[in-house]
């Protein structure tokens, strides 16, 4: 077996399983789910209805590039969503099965080791070493933001790179501070994670945000993968994309910037496994041929549902604004109480734990649990510790997928909690 598979993580969610397995839930209430970021509203009928009429197409090879019509639709849709000059279907885009295989063999995909081999004998065992502290000096560097999305980590690791831990803070607006990156970590660094809308912290990267990590790629030579799965689920003001940065500084190409984007959390459709990954046309021709041999392909029928959910924009309006009702009813229920901070985007509220829990985040999911029978998910578990801190403990995710009327509950619930 890989003997860096010794190195990752437990998931989040089985970490979770650990903590509460010694506990048992409120008998006295029903279940709520707001620890996983599953989508529970109801997904569009029609694209339900064009996978149907379609399942007979179940019988074909799809082809890893898919089909021409969904790559065109993935390419206008990119181009009028971020102010686009024009994305080419045949060399931009590729249709990938769901974000998370696609983030993870992205980057097993572009991590190259041809510069350390000549250093073998001075690179510490992957997963052994601190990399803030530089002891993984000679290794590739993938930078991410802390918290994050574990696949980034996974990734990492499993590439044989370096994870590069960002811290996200109240001090740093929840973004993470590139600034404070040392040169030497960028000098090595081949792959940066960016994550916005961030999960869990709901920041969103700003234009200035963006021209400052363009400038460190084309300093150093880094490619930017930017995670853009939750960027339909905003409030006001829509959030500016990676490549929409691009075009805004002028730049005649999308070198060394890709996005990933999913129907996902956009159109309630987590099972369809449908995504994309857009931007440098150089990268994604060799990123195809890796995906030819991994085989991952998105069925046909799957193809021609997504077709027709990236052209609709109505049911993606109604999604976000059930999001925005729930927000406004939890804001205006527990704001003060839970003292509450409205992210900019996304469907998480980043928590912090009241002192009434010792600001511990484990203890408050057990007693959100025990006392509640509500699954939330805590914060340390999202996080590495950098410099002797965990940016994540103390903080509590909290996933606003639950109907309205089962929001309604749990904030009954917590407010009886919070003041027993």
């Amino acid at each position: 077996m890989n003997h860096n598979l010794t190195h990752l993580h437990p998931y989040p969610f089985a970490k979770m399983a650990t903590l509460l397995a010694s506990s048992s839930p409120a008998a006295n209430y029903s279940e709520i789910k707001l620890g996983i970021g599953e989508p529970k509203h109801a997904p569009p009928a029609f694209v339900l209805d064009e996978l149907k009429e379609n399942l007979d197409k179940i019988c074909l090879y799809p082809t890893t590039k898919g089909i021409f019509e969904l790559r065109q639709t993935i390419a206008h849709w990119l181009e009028k969503r971020f102010f686009l000059h024009h994305v080419d279907a045949n060399t931009e885009v590729l249709p990938v099965m769901g974000t998370r295989e696609a983030i993870f063999s992205f980057a097993q995909a572009v991590v190259d080791h041809k510069d350390t081999e000549a250093n073998k004998e001075n690179i510490t065992e992957v997963g052994t070493e601190n990399p803030q502290t530089g002891s993984a000096k000679h290794n590739p560097t993938i930078v991410m933001p802390n918290p994050f999305y574990q696949i980034y980590e996974g990734a990492a690791i499993l590439a044989q790179a370096t994870p590069y831990f960002v811290p996200c803070t109240r001090d740093n607006a929840f973004k993470g501070d590139y600034r404070a990156v040392p040169r030497e970590v960028w000098e090595r660094t081949q792959l940066l994670f960016v994550c916005s809308p961030n999960n869990p912290t709901g920041s969103m990267m700003t234009m200035d945000d963006w021209e400052l990590v363009i400038r460190l790629s084309d300093q150093y030579g880094f490619i930017i993968a930017s995670d853009e799965c939750y960027s339909e689920l905003y409030f006001d003001t829509a959030p500016i994309g990676l490549l929409q940065a691009c075009t805004t500084l002028g730049r005649n190409s999308f070198k060394n910037c890709v996005v990933f984007h999913s129907l996902s959390k956009r159109s309630n459709l987590p099972g369809l496994r449908s995504g994309f990954v857009a931007g440098d046309a150089t990268i994604l021709q060799s990123y195809l041929q890796y995906r030819t041999y991994q085989g991952c392909a998105m069925p046909i029928p799957h193809q021609l549902a997504s077709i027709v959910a990236w052209r609709d924009e109505k049911h993606v309006v109604q999604n976000r604004a059930l999001y925005q009702e729930k927000f406004a009813l939890w804001m205006a229920e527990l704001g003060g109480l839970l003292q509450l901070r409205m992210p900019e985007a996304g469907f998480y509220f980043w928590v912090k734990v009241p002192e009434q829990f010792d600001c511990d985040d484990e203890i408050f999911v057990k007693a959100l649990y025990a006392q509640a029978n509500i699954h939330a998910l805590a914060g340390r578990y999202l996080s590495r510790e950098v410099n002797g801190k965990n940016p994540g403990q103390g903080y509590v995710r909290i996933a606003l997928v639950a109907s309205v009327e089962e929001s309604r509950e749990a904030i009954s619930r917590i407010r009886k909690l919070l003041n027993a």
